[in-house]
């Protein structure tokens, strides 16, 4: 199968991150939630599907969790040139991480697709 490519114009973006600590919804061992707000851009001339996402969370500790999976919050978005799709979404932790992010999918052509998201933080703010 051909290797993925990434679309001129086909952007992922942090919108906001917000933390949250502690509550009985959390487990003891993740008392951190972060949630976190996402936009992926379609400024390209072909209209792209995406099928999934990948994230990659890297704690301070050296510790890495790999986060796989079908759909994105559980749509497969279309997006044609010009179109956007945001949605929000959150991960728990023990401590500071750093999360890589990307979606993948198809374009109009059939060819194999995938958007970055920047790296970013999850800083647990100081009490």
């Amino acid at each position: 199968m051909p290797a993925s490519s990434e679309i001129k114009g086909l952007t992922a973006s942090l919108d906001r991150l917000v933390y949250h600590h502690g509550g009985a919804a959390l487990p003891e061992d993740k008392p951190h939630a972060f949630v976190y707000y996402v936009t992926i851009k379609n400024n390209s001339p072909r209209t792209v599907i995406l099928h999934g996402r990948k994230w990659i969370i890297r704690q301070a500790d050296g510790t890495q969790l790999v986060v796989e999976g079908d759909k994105i919050v559980g749509e497969t978005p279309r997006l044609q040139p010009g179109e956007q799709f945001s949605y929000n979404s959150y991960h728990v932790t023990g401590g500071p991480a750093t999360v890589d992010g990307s979606f993948h999918g198809i374009d109009d052509q059939g060819q194999r697709v995938h958007v970055r998201l920047p790296a970013f933080s999850l800083e647990i703010p100081s009490p």
